[in-house]
């Protein structure tokens, strides 16, 4: 009780010192925007990162087998990447414009008709990138890469093989649901095939005769197993009775038009990620490239989770920019990119924070080997600056809204 007798006097001193620091908060940001933000961010993130994490886990187990096996593992994802998943990718970004406009136009059936047809490209385009993967050893060699570690990141691509397909289908899956507003399933059925593939490498690495050869294959199984749940629920939901008629001969006369917009998109996508992925060929060109290969690779992969995280964000801020802009609220909008920055600045602050004290535990996931763990912790610093001073994180949050 205060000196006054007001029993109440503590309860609204404890009120007013609350309503001082949501002030003092919304001063620094605004919090309603940041939360929408991040309410639309998360499940892209946790969905593409889950993705991302299933083929990474496999270089994961592999490196554990030995430094020869880590260096071959990280050589061979950079090689499946900048020859076929990031082809891949791009391949089925035309299903963001065709499906989009469908959509938008709503000819619904349509877009099981765009699917279909770019699944068909998948289907050719994996065929080529297939036979590339199969003599990997002979073109890794002839591009000066240690024979050893070329031949065993050969064997490790052809293992690999199987899930260049799934990993096709389940982008063009993911571009179709997309255009469609889909959002939480996509959270689900991506987060339940990643907690399985730990348990599937694990399996086939160490309970198996497969050893080496288990991490790849647990990959393409894993895949597969993405593909499945989402063709399961697309198949099941009433929502897509629409959108999803069945196999139609129609998609067929549709290929060309999807190719005219896939190439480039495909294009542009190889272009932007190959900057990252050909620095773990570069690396093997180094003295040791043992243990350079595996250190670039470990760090590429770094790189690529954190731009993952800022492309989220600047999703977000795509949709909220353009939304206040058609509504015809320019002020708005600019809070919007203001938020945009202050929470990839935020961001970016919390990887430095999670490298700087981290880097031991991150480095330990991909080898037991103490000189790899030594050697990427006293690369962590240049990690950092590349991170926070490179197009990557910065070009990921504001490329979709410029």
């Amino acid at each position: 009780m205060s000196s006054h007798g007001d029993p109440e006097s503590p309860l609204l001193g404890l009120k007013a010192a609350a309503a001082v620091k949501g002030r003092w908060w919304s001063k620094v940001i605004d919090v309603e925007e940041a939360k929408e933000q991040i309410l639309f961010a998360m499940p892209m993130i946790l969905t593409n990162v889950s993705y991302f994490f299933i083929p990474l886990v496999s270089v994961m187990f592999a490196g554990h087998l030995g430094d020869l096996e880590l260096a071959a593992a990280n050589l061979a994802n950079s090689w499946a990447a900048v020859s076929g998943f990031d082809l891949m990718v791009g391949l089925s970004g035309a299903l963001e414009t065709l499906c989009g406009q469908g959509y938008g136009a709503k000819l619904y059936r349509m877009l099981g008709i765009y699917l279909q047809a770019s699944c068909i490209i998948t289907i050719f385009f994996t065929i080529i990138v297939s036979v590339i993967w199969w003599y990997s050893d002979i073109i890794l060699i002839l591009l000066r890469q240690d024979p050893q570690i070329a031949k065993a990141a050969g064997l490790y691509l052809k293992y690999l093989i199987p899930g260049l397909l799934a990993y096709g289908f389940l982008h063009n899956i993911l571009r179709f649901l997309q255009t469609q507003s889909v959002v939480m399933p996509l959270v689900i059925c991506s987060m339940v095939p990643m907690a399985l593939h730990v348990g599937i490498a694990y399996g086939l690495v160490h309970w198996t005769a497969l050893a080496y050869r288990g991490a790849p294959l647990a990959a393409s199984i894993s895949l597969w197993v993405s593909v499945l749940i989402l063709g399961l629920y697309v198949l099941k939901a009433e929502r897509f009775n629409q959108t999803w008629t069945g196999l139609s001969s129609e998609s067929f006369r549709h290929v060309y038009s999807n190719l005219k917009l896939a190439l480039p998109s495909a294009a542009m996508v190889c272009l932007e990620y190959w900057a990252f992925e050909t620095l773990v060929l570069l690396a093997g060109l180094l003295p040791n490239s043992e243990i350079s290969t595996s250190l670039i690779g470990m760090c590429v992969n770094t790189e690529s989770v954190g731009y993952m995280l800022a492309y989220g964000l600047s999703a977000a801020a795509s949709t909220r920019v353009s939304n206040e802009l058609g509504a015809g609220n320019p002020e708005r909008a600019r809070r919007a990119m203001a938020v945009s920055l202050k929470l990839t600045t935020l961001l970016a602050l919390c990887v430095v924070l999670a490298l700087s004290f981290g880097h031991n535990l991150w480095a330990g996931s991909f080898s037991d080997s103490p000189a790899i763990i030594n050697a990427y912790a006293s690369l962590t610093p240049f990690l950092v600056l590349s991170l926070l001073g490179s197009k990557g994180m910065w070009l990921a949050a504001f490329g979709n809204v410029y």
